[in-house]
């Protein structure tokens, strides 16, 4: 399974009409992302037929519990408000597929695994702000909920072209695990088709991202 690690060290590439990738891009709109957070390595791959949903696949190593998920991921866009100045968005996502793991407690072991959870979002030029959560079900390796909270602010609203900083922070819930709370300050940088978010979580976990859009 340490394999799986080392996916964390690849690029993103992704189409995205916002600062962050949206679960559901434009139509015929194609997407890759790799992320990274203290619990998981993830890599999503999907086709928007449509501005309201989007299919593709998904994979996830939870690094701690040592078992991988590979599924077929449906986000579907519910409800857009369009201001002048600013965007929210309401998601339902799910996701159907095989949780494998051959290592640790689990002792290679298989199965039917799924999720469902939604996520919503708001932000302007300065603020921005998101909350997610999903149940996942991965066969008899494991079954828990999760939630997040990820917000932030630019310190000053530049130009096109110019570097884009924010201050973050994102806090991920999981009532299951021992350390339920998370928190992981971090930076986000981001100029033309560049976007780099470094920061470390408080027991000092590492936490990079680094996308390429185009």
């Amino acid at each position: 399974m340490r394999k799986y690690f080392y996916l964390s060290f690849l690029v993103a590439l992704f189409y995205s009409d916002f600062v962050k990738s949206r679960p559901v891009s434009y139509p015929g709109g194609l997407t890759l992302m790799l992320m990274n957070n203290s619990m998981k390595n993830s890599l999503h791959a999907h086709y928007s037929p449509t501005a309201k949903a989007s299919f593709g696949y998904k994979f996830e190593y939870w690094r701690k519990n040592q078992f991988s998920l590979n599924l077929i991921q449906m986000n579907n866009l519910i409800k857009r408000w369009n201001k002048p100045d600013s965007q929210a968005n309401f998601y339902l996502k799910s996701g159907l597929g095989n949780a494998y793991s051959d290592k640790g407690r689990f002792d290679s072991k298989n199965g039917i695994a799924g999720f469902a959870g939604i996520s919503t979002d708001w932000e302007d030029q300065r603020y921005f702000i998101q909350y997610a959560n999903r149940y996942t079900y991965a066969a008899e390796i494991d079954k828990f909920y999760t939630q997040s909270l990820h917000f932030g602010i630019t310190p000053y609203i530049g130009d096109y072209g110019d570097i884009h900083t924010w201050l973050m922070m994102k806090i991920d819930h999981t009532p299951k695990f021992k350390k339920n709370f998370i928190f992981t300050p971090h930076f986000r940088f981001f100029k033309d088709v560049h976007l780099l978010e470094v920061g470390a979580n408080l027991s000092g976990k590492v936490m990079f991202n680094y996308i390429f859009r185009y």
